[in-house]
């Protein structure tokens, strides 16, 4: 197998099961547990699992103290759009809100458009109209679709704080720190802001007793969106760069979308598949060319190779 072969074989997994969350997350929410208490667990698990994966490429957890500030900015902003992201899906179906949140390159692009002065082609403008029509299209998807205003708002919100984290993460020095110390360090930011609201609240709610085996969904919760996602990505971009990474980043709605039809039961109206087509084509045009590829492309720097040997 060729080294452009196994690029995309990753960046596919790392889209596939990225696009697992909903699959793990429902089932924790129609136990009962709250979403605060399903991140909360989610991020305990992933830090010292990523931990470990710093420790086998021979990075040490060091920062200088500059690095403090950005660090929890970019932590509060991660669990934002985590708690929005998961907020959604009590008041929408996960497949279009997964959808939605893909525009996130969107907002990238008119981010850097609108605070750092970069152009914008016509072609990107085409596009943001073209996919504001595909979420108009699912904000009003027709009898049977679970969406509401206040869902969709949500996972705009998500998208718009992801977004706000890329662009972060490329104009502040943050950019030289190799990405799992970043990650790592952006959950366990986003941990203590749980476990403080946990503290503060006096609820931290687990699977029920008779369904412990729902434990397994918080693991996997923890390693498939989470670590495995992240180890693919990093893979993907080494072999073939972040631009095509981000393009097969498409199948991430799409595997929301089928989990969501096939283990939950959502609808799948024509006028959903118009809407999800048009957002994810506007997408993948916009990542395809203009800025938002080079912006993505910038983000390799923070992919270190493995390190075979001492030297």
């Amino acid at each position: 197998m060729n080294n452009k072969i196994k690029g995309y074989l990753f960046a596919a997994i790392s889209a596939v099961t990225y696009g697992m969350n909903p699959l793990f997350a429902l089932p924790l929410y129609k136990a009962g547990m709250d979403l605060f208490s399903v991140l909360f667990f989610r991020y305990l698990i992933a830090i010292p699992i990523l931990a470990v994966m710093l420790k086998i490429r021979r990075r040490d957890f060091s920062f200088e103290r500059k690095d403090v500030i950005p660090l929890i900015i970019l932590g509060v902003l991660f669990a934002l759009s985590s708690i929005t992201l998961f907020s959604s899906y009590h008041h929408m179906d996960a497949g279009i809100a997964s959808t939605i949140l893909f525009v996130y390159p969107i907002m990238v692009a008119l981010i850097m458009f609108i605070f750092f002065k970069e152009k914008i082609s016509i072609k990107t403008m085409a596009c943001i109209a073209v996919a504001l029509l595909g979420i108009a299209l699912l904000c009003n998807s027709g009898e049977g679709a679970v969406v509401s205003m206040k869902g969709v708002l949500f996972v705009i919100g998500s998208a718009l704080s992801y977004s706000t984290y890329i662009v972060f993460v490329n104009k502040s020095r943050i950019k030289k720190m190799a990405t799992i110390k970043v990650t790592m360090y952006v959950l366990l930011v986003g941990w203590i802001i749980f476990a403080i609201r946990a503290l503060a609240c006096g609820t931290l709610t687990t699977p029920p007793s008779e369904s412990w085996w729902l434990w397994g969904n918080i693991i996997a919760l923890s390693i498939f969106p989470t670590v495995i996602s992240l180890i693919c990505t990093t893979e993907a971009i080494q072999y073939i760069g972040s631009t095509p990474t981000a393009i097969l980043g498409v199948l991430e709605p799409v595997t929301a979308v089928f989990f969501g039809i096939v283990v939950f039961h959502e609808v799948m109206t024509t006028r959903i598949a118009i809407g999800l087509i048009l957002v994810i084509t506007s997408v993948t045009f916009v990542i395809a060319g203009g800025n938002i590829g080079k912006i993505l492309l910038r983000l390799r720097k923070m992919f270190p190779k493995l390190k075979t040997k001492d030297k």
